[in-house]
């Protein structure tokens, strides 16, 4: 008897149907719903099993060729971060992310960059609005490899207010992007909803409402200079769905003002469920973490270190992180994953069902006004609130575990003495126009607890 080249052939096919037939025979008349189907905060219904026959999938335009790593680096002194950027990119980063909170000296942070083997991509995260800066910046490069992440709709839902005044702010954008129109100068700052708490689902729909607003503001052209920024959570095979969902819903979306454009996505760890006690588990989150956004299809992924809650950035804790990335890449067969996921029964179904969650209340956003209009009458903060707080209670209670934090805690470990930045919310005193919507880790609340009872 010849040996078969498939294995599926040696078995008959089995359908839903028997498969469902077994399950009940093996559960001894317990119910099929409620011994093992569960649903997640996006009320999704999970099931133990998908088939072939009971499965829906979407053309996802997904990006053909290789994710890009990239280092985060802030930008305090130009000098230092040029060194810094030198070095990784030296190293296996193909891209750096420099965060800036003021303008900087151009010269000095770019200097040597024209001697490194392999040109990088360059990603500035603007968390300041200043046309003049701005304008040289764009003007210092000739070509498409610096891409800037100008955010005015964040920095309002980040600090509840505008960075001087919401016309002034619309009108500096308008006329950077009016001088350099085919520059990358837009960019939608989602990760804040994941590492507030927001649902899955919130997280797609906002971003959609976030970026809808700068399309209306100037113009469906573009709508393929915006640059998303998601943070990815540890519940692997949604966080995989999401960035695929996401896809699929952004062009469709610009399919409606003629575009039909694919997204870009920049994506890194979420700090929501990060830990300050037993933080080396921070390793493992952030290595499936880094997984699920290589799976779900992003453009970059970007580090961010174990250790970075609680210490300022250090060689080591880089180093790690972005070796996380090149093992994954090099060493795992991950070069070419972005279609890995393709075809999968479970995630092809999650990618449907948060589509269409997702999709509905971008929908409901869009009838009511609008992303900001909502912002601005506290419902998108009251709605994040509600899932922070359900997940806050499913923590709290057991039900969801952080290892080494409310699971098989150490309690030899000891962290008041060896905290360099202040790793918990900060409430400030300033007034706001609107109430901003702040990031909060898991994890706060008994750490704070324990380091009083040092």
């Amino acid at each position: 008897m010849p040996k078969s080249t498939n294995l599926f052939e040696e078995f008959n096919p089995v359908s839903a149907k028997e498969w469902k037939q077994q399950i009940q025979m093996e559960l001894k008349g317990a119910d099929y719903s409620d011994t093992l189907v569960w649903q997640s905060l996006e009320g999704i219904d999970v099931k133990p099993f998908y088939h072939p026959q009971e499965y829906d999938y979407l053309e996802i335009p997904i990006p053909n060729g290789n994710y890009k790593i990239c280092q985060t680096i802030f930008v305090d002194d130009p000098a230092v971060a040029n060194k810094i950027a030198i070095e990784v990119l030296s190293k296996g980063a193909d891209s750096v992310q420099f965060i800036a909170t003021h303008s900087f000296d151009v010269d000095v942070l770019f200097q040597n960059f024209d001697t490194l083997k392999n040109k990088p991509t360059i990603y500035i995260k603007s968390q300041f609005l200043s046309h003049q800066f701005i304008d040289s910046l764009l003007n210092y490069f000739d070509d498409d490899s610096v891409n800037i992440q100008q955010d005015i709709v964040g920095q309002l839902v980040n600090s509840g207010n505008w960075f001087i005044n919401e016309i002034n702010d619309f009108d500096v954008l308008k006329k950077l992007i009016s001088k350099h129109p085919n520059k990358q100068i837009l960019s939608v700052d989602a990760a804040i909803y994941q590492n507030a708490g927001a649902s899955i689902v919130q997280q797609i729909a906002y971003a959609l409402g976030h970026a809808n607003e700068y399309l209306t503001a100037f113009g469906k052209d573009i709508s393929n200079t915006i640059l998303f920024e998601f943070a990815v959570g540890s519940n692997y095979f949604f966080e995989i769905a999401k960035i695929r969902a996401f896809r699929y819903l952004w062009q469709q979306i610009t399919a409606e003002y003629g575009q039909e454009t694919a997204a870009r996505i920049i994506a890194k760890p979420s700090n929501r469920n990060k830990t300050l006690y037993d933080y080396n588990v921070n390793m493992l989150r952030t290595s499936t973490e880094y997984m699920s956004a290589i799976l779900g299809g992003v453009d970059i992924v970007a580090t961010r270190p174990y250790d970075h809650i609680f210490k300022k950035s250090n060689h080591f804790s880089n180093r790690i992180a972005r070796n996380q990335l090149l093992i994954l890449r090099e060493e795992n067969g991950f070069e070419e994953a972005y279609s890995f996921a393709k075809g999968s029964y479970y995630i092809e179904t999650l990618t449907v069902e948060i589509a269409k969650k997702a999709l509905q209340l971008f929908k409901d956003i869009e009838k009511t006004g609008g992303f900001l209009s909502n912002l601005k009458s506290d419902l998108i903060q009251r709605k994040i609130k509600e899932v922070a707080e359900k997940e806050q209670v499913l923590f709290d209670d057991g039900k969801l575990s952080l290892v080494g934090t409310n699971k098989y805690p150490n309690s030899d470990d000891k962290m008041k003495e060896v905290i360099e930045l202040y790793p918990f919310l900060k409430y400030s005193k300033k007034q706001t126009l609107i109430q901003p919507i702040l990031p909060k880790r898991l994890a706060e609340k008994i750490e704070q607890e324990r380091i009083s009872n040092e």
